[in-house]
């Protein structure tokens, strides 16, 4: 009963860690996409507007 009991708990354990790493990699990847994108949007915004060539 023991064994059982002590072989429930790892498997609770190793899923609650599962959760943790896939919440923790996606608030990695969110905020790694939000500063590229805000980075991008800066660097257009401190750039002279593009002048069109006349034909």
């Amino acid at each position: 009963m023991e064994a059982t009991l002590e072989a429930q708990a790892f498997s609770i354990l190793a899923t609650v860690a599962l959760v943790l790493m896939v919440v923790v990699t996606g608030g990695v990847v969110y905020l790694t996409a939000a500063d590229w994108r805000d980075r991008r949007r800066r660097k257009n915004d401190q750039a002279p507007p593009k002048r069109r060539a006349k034909s």
